[in-house]
């Protein structure tokens, strides 16, 4: 028997010999198509291709594609566990012709690959055609010589595939497989055709025309093949068995769940089995590819997936968490054709662990508030919408997993009824937002928040991506269109782009259509703290509500905003580290080019504190870690390390940052709860610098910092700043310290034999000045001088050598410079209880025009604007000595 792994890589390689290049599966997240939810088809990635807008490197390929259909149209969810072939997780085998091959070679190449090279009884195939596809119906005949009572002609739109209202469109061709009479069922095309016998394995798609608006379809002029095989359906017919479950992987899985549980996969237990192996393959390659758990959109329905197989392990009396230990056997059936897995088993894990463990609390909570309110209901009943309302609205029990618990019951749920509960808990949240004082510009948002929800934000793991246009709103109102010129807020369902927040700015791009639509976007906000709005300038074309946009970040920018972000939670980490614990984050700025961190702290830091904190930081910078996002509820968050910003609004769930290693231990360099943008790796943000630090306000300090090629461009600036001043000293810039050391120390000293032959000079009597002149009045020795060109900074010196010559006595002397004086006297120590230095000074500052003076008793200073009455100030000095 071929094992599913087998099977996979045969239709591969068979493929690989028809010169097809093998395209490996892409992400669930089809971020090329804003109008699905999931990946849930094998063309999705190609989608641009089929119609035009990028070109394939090779015009054939191959791939098995990870679908889900658990949301939107494609919707299988409460189906799974209960039939034979539904599932929220599958994978598509598909071979592709981009205007290559076309109908002939696609009916020879999968009528060969299923007959020949996998022997199926050629017997037990049936084909369907559309039923003018005449060609089509010819080649069967031909290449597999099946009669004509085996080519089922369909006139619906079963056998005719589209992209859309318009586009590509073409006939389909579908091969059935029979399972046998003794299973209930008809042929395609009749009553009986829902039945399980005659089973849909493969699907050939002729995609050979353009339909336009008017619904009026063309040739195109390379028409192409796009198929799709369910590899669970192939793989139970070459298994030999009926049901998809009874193949090798499922059966792997469903033994892993009856090992764990101890409870045997029978009639009773048959469902929650399937339910919980298929939706631990969901999960589990959602949360490999970026999806969290969350209450809105993509997250949404993963957690609703959780929560349904949760729900039937405990159905199952599973009384610990049960999922997260089913992951290696998953991982050991899959991870080597799918490394993803492999890469992210921990993670997985450690989610659905987590997720149990919260919903347990919430399942055993709910089911007894619903076995109270259903006690006297009987089969055929039906539970009010408003109870069903009050137990997910107060006690967190989704809407879902009501009907499903009552399903066993044979009790339906009234959804109208609890769709009029949640209309009118709305209406009641607007009106308490209008009283609440928000400005009511605002109400625009309100409005679009309430209709269409939030925006979906895909930016965390990719810069590009496509979004349907729900609202434009041009001048604070909402408008149907906007043009070339105009100034619009555009809304998409989904974007790439960052809203500004939490002191991250906002993403700048494009966003632009094949209709010729081009647009600037230069400013990403986030109204009412869900909504990112695209603040665009129209360039070219038109935009209108309803169209499709392409949209793509700046990436360049958008890396080293990360790269800042991601610095200031290593830089928060080494403060507390250096500072201590009182130190806590009071704001930031998250730009391209800097990055701005405001923290409490009393005093500014030393250069050593500096050092250690910046060599801290590019220490976690080398070691290159993983960034770990986790997403958990607040409470949970802070139980296990998280920091949290004093003030900051939480939801009921936060994404948790995780960065760095301490040592040799588990434990993280820093955990932050936080929704911004970040690296992958510590070692992507490169190389960290402080540029300065410096106060914000009593308590609170800032520092500016640069990362990655700003901060080498800082140094290399600052280093050739060095080499300048190097070349101007004549020396290299490994000796210019020691230079200008010699440099300051030689000007000291020629300042000081300068101020000293000034001095002499001064003393001397050159000018209009006069020199010392020693006299005695009133007993009391005076030395009175007027020294023309005199800096005022050297009077002590000349009053010093005065006293140092009287002894005893007093000495004045007035610095004349450009007409202004400055006047100083000194008091030996002998005389200042008769004399007060401050008191001379002031007598002698009035003469000269000025104002005060002062000093201490034996030494003073003062000046004055009038330079010309300096004798005549002395003269003052000496009147008061006289008495």
């Amino acid at each position: 028997m071929q094992s599913t792994n087998d099977i996979r890589r045969s239709f591969l390689d068979y493929f690989a010999s028809k010169d097809h290049t093998e395209v490996p599966s892409a992400p669930l997240v089809p971020y090329n198509d804003p109008t699905l939810m999931f990946v849930n088809a094998g063309m999705v990635p190609f989608k641009n291709v089929f119609t035009g807008l990028e070109t394939s490197p090779s015009p054939r390929a191959a791939s098995s594609q990870k679908c889900v259909r658990a949301g939107g149209k494609h919707n299988d969810l409460d189906n799974v566990g209960y039939t034979a072939r539904h599932h929220t997780f599958f994978e598509m085998l598909g071979n592709f012709s981009f205007g290559d091959y076309f109908k002939e070679q696609a009916i020879e190449n999968a009528w060969e690959l299923l007959t020949k090279e996998w022997g199926l009884d050629a017997g037990r195939l049936i084909t369907t055609v559309y039923h003018t596809d005449d060609e089509a119906f010819e080649l069967w005949k031909k290449i597999a010589g099946l009669p004509e009572d085996r080519i089922i002609r369909i006139a619906t739109s079963d056998n005719f595939w589209s992209m859309g209202d318009t586009g590509p469109c073409g006939p389909c061709s579908e091969i059935f497989y029979d399972h046998g009479d003794h299973i209930p069922g008809g042929l395609p095309g009749t009553p009986e055709e829902d039945g399980d016998r005659f089973i849909e394995i493969w699907n050939l798609v002729f995609m050979q025309f353009e339909q336009d608006a008017a619904g009026i379809r063309t040739e195109l002029p390379k028409p192409s093949i796009d198929t799709g095989m369910g590899l669970e359906r192939i793989s139970a017919v070459m298994q030999g068995v009926h049901d998809n479950y009874d193949t090798d992987t499922f059966r792997a899985l469903i033994a892993a769940s009856e090992t764990l549980t101890g409870v045997a996969a029978d009639e009773a237990n048959r469902a929650s089995h399937r339910v919980i192996a298929d939706h631990l393959r969901s999960t589990s390659f959602l949360l490999a590819d970026g999806v969290l758990p969350s209450n809105e959109g993509r997250g949404y329905v993963l957690r609703r997936i959780m929560r349904r197989a949760m729900r039937h392990a405990h159905l199952l009396g599973a009384n610990d968490p049960l999922m997260h230990r089913l992951v290696p056997e998953l991982v050991a059936e899959m991870g080597q054709a799918y490394p993803e897995l492999q890469r992210g088993q921990a993670l997985i894990e450690e989610v659905l662990e987590r997720e149990e463990s919260q919903f347990r609390r919430t399942l055993d909570k709910g089911l007894r508030l619903l076995d109270d309110a259903t006690g006297t209901m009987a089969a055929g009943d039906e539970l009010d919408g408003e109870t069903a309302f009050k137990l997910y609205d107060t006690f967190g029990f989704p809407y879902d997993l009501t009907e499903d618990a009552l399903r066993e019951r044979d009790i339906g749920v009234d959804r109208e009824g609890f769709d009029r509960a949640m209309a009118l808990q709305k209406a009641a949240a607007r009106a308490a937002w209008k009283g609440s004082g928000d400005a009511a510009s605002n109400e625009v948002w309100f409005d679009i928040a309430e209709r269409e929800g939030g925006t979906e934000f895909t930016g965390y793991a990719s810069t590009s991506g496509e979004g349907r246009v729900v609202a434009l709103v041009k001048d604070g109102v909402e408008a149907d269109s906007a043009a070339a010129g105009d100034e619009v807020i555009v809304l998409t369902n989904q974007t790439p782009f960052y809203g500004e927040s939490g002191g991250q700015a906002g993403d700048l791009g494009t966003l632009w259509a094949p209709s010729g639509l081009k647009g600037e976007v230069t400013d990403t906000a986030k109204p009412l703290g869900r909504l990112h709005t695209h603040h665009t300038r129209i360039l070219t074309g038109s935009i209108s509500v309803g169209d499709t946009v392409h949209l793509d970040v700046d990436a360049g920018r958008r890396d080293r905003i990360r790269a800042n972000h991601s610095a200031t939670h290593l830089l928060h980490a080494a403060l507390r580290n250096q500072l201590g614990g009182h130190v806590t984050q009071k704001g930031s700025l998250v730009a391209d080019d800097r990055l701005r961190f405001d923290f409490s702290h009393p005093k500014a830091l030393s250069d050593l504190d500096i050092a250690i904190i910046e060599s801290e930081v590019n220490a976690e910078i080398r070691a290159n870690e993983q960034v770990v996002t986790r997403l958990m509820s607040p409470d949970d968050a802070i139980e296990a390390g998280a920091m949290a910003l004093f003030g900051e609004k939480y939801g009921d769930e936060v994404r948790v940052l995780s960065m760095g290693r301490v040592g040799q231990s588990n434990l993280n360099f820093s955990v932050e709860l936080c929704g911004g943008t970040h690296v992958k790796a510590t070692g992507d943000i490169g190389l960290f610098r402080i540029i300065s630090e410096s106060a914000v306000s009593s308590g609170v300090r800032r520092i500016e910092a640069l990362t990655g090629e700003a901060a080498r461009q800082w140094l290399v600036g600052r280093e050739d700043t060095l080499k300048l001043v190097a070349g101007a000293l004549k020396t290299s810039p490994d000796e210019a310290v020691a230079r200008v050391t010699a440099l300051v120390d030689e000007r000291k000293t020629l300042e000081r034999e300068l101020a000293e032959a000034r001095k002499l000079l001064a003393l001397g009597g050159s000018g209009a000045g006069s020199g010392p002149e020693d006299e005695e009045i009133a007993g009391v020795k005076f030395s009175g001088q007027v020294l023309d060109g005199l800096n005022p900074k050297e009077l002590r010196g000349v009053l010093d050598d005065a006293k140092t010559r009287l002894g005893s006595g007093i000495a004045a002397a007035v610095a004349v410079n450009d007409g202004r004086a400055a006047f100083a006297i000194a008091v030996t120590d002998d005389l200042t209880e008769r004399f007060d230095a401050v008191a001379l000074v002031r007598a002698g500052v009035e003469v000269l025009g000025g104002k005060g003076g002062g000093g201490r008793a034996d030494m003073a200073q003062g000046g004055g604007p009038d330079g010309a009455k300096a004798d005549d100030a002395l003269n003052a000095v000496r009147a008061i000595i006289a008495g």
